[in-house]
């Protein structure tokens, strides 16, 4: 879901429809035209949804989602322009396709959008599932986060960019299947939460040509090892090369979601935490931070939600898409 600047809410849903919801979350609008076709198999359809940074000028909308093209598919991006009426997007343009795109595979797309201050956009990408080794390979842009700009050039400063190809856009790499990231409100960082295993999700600081180590090392065990410690995937800790995550679960999985850093007025106590929401883990989770150093959490609504998306409304207040109830709930005192 993104808010609209009047505070109605764009969001999508998995079959491939787009609506907006009204600001008083009374009233759902019919779908809207323009919408790209998606590959609405397994975990794939229309995911993330995010507007331009000059929306208010330009109207502009960005869609990730899964594309199927001559039986291959990958995740994609396109933005359109919101028509005046609010109906449909039109002048759609595909500006990212992931590649190389893959046959029989229909898991991981990561998909999450997060515009920058400079106004570029990382797109977050999974490893698409039976893929995990090209999550190391430059040559792939399986299992990374990507950094574009609006109209899908490639910035120059990018970390990999004199290699060209499909290293290009790269910005980190070593990922398994991110679906949830947030900038942080003060240094401007992106945070990434991303899928472990059994177990070893994790929050990554996804700074520039940082490999976090998937699918050499991590927290998490194979599926159907023993539940413990011991079946860690490359004994666990992070060799020289990889980066520690900021937060991992183990043994089991939470399965993040959504993700916020809070800073508005509703919540003063909260400010500067860090929520990420667990789909699995049917759990919301505060992280209190000391820089990047996470030295506190707690647990909301545990074993109650299915948390896909969280965002800061313009009102402040904490708004959640609940997969398991169907409902976008607002988190008030």
């Amino acid at each position: 879901m993104a808010f609209l600047p009047e505070g109605r809410l764009l969001v999508t849903q998995k079959s491939g429809t787009l609506v907006i919801v009204g600001a008083n979350g009374q009233s759902i609008s019919a779908p809207l035209g323009g919408v790209p076709a998606v590959d609405a198999r397994d975990q794939g359809g229309l995911l993330d949804v995010a507007i331009d940074p000059q929306f208010a000028t330009n109207r502009r909308v960005y869609l990730a989602y899964s594309e199927l093209v001559g039986g291959e598919n990958g995740t994609a991006v396109a933005r359109g322009t919101l028509n005046a009426t609010g109906t449909a997007l039109e002048n759609v343009e595909v500006i990212f396709r992931q590649l190389p795109k893959k046959a029989n595979a229909t898991g991981h797309y990561g998909s999450r959008l997060v515009f920058r201050p400079d106004g570029t956009l990382f797109v977050t990408l999974g490893e698409r599932q039976s893929f995990a080794g090209e999550a190391q390979l430059l040559t792939s842009q399986l299992g990374k986060v990507v950094r574009i700009r609006p109209d899908g050039t490639i910035p120059p400063d990018n970390p990999f960019v004199s290699q060209g190809g499909n290293a290009a856009a790269v910005w980190t790499y070593g990922n398994r299947n991110v679906q949830a990231a947030a900038l942080h409100p003060t240094t401007g960082e992106l945070w990434i939460s991303e899928h472990g295993p059994q177990g070893g999700d994790e929050v990554n600081i996804a700074l520039a040509g940082r490999n976090f180590g998937w699918p050499a090392v991590s927290y998490g065990c194979n599926y159907g090892a023993p539940i413990g410690t011991a079946c860690r995937i490359g004994g666990g800790t992070h060799e020289p090369g990889y980066v520690e995550p900021a937060v991992y679960w183990y043994p089991t999985s939470t399965a993040p979601g959504g993700m916020l850093f809070y800073n508005a007025s509703r919540f003063p106590e909260w400010q500067g935490s860090l929520f990420v929401g667990g789909l699995a883990g049917r759990t919301l989770w505060r992280f209190v931070l000391n820089g990047n150093s996470v030295v506190g959490q707690e647990p909301f609504f545990a074993g109650q939600h299915e948390i896909r998306d969280l965002k800061q409304g313009p009102d402040g207040w904490i708004y959640m898409i609940s997969r398991n109830a169907g409902q976008i709930l607002r988190v008030e005192r």
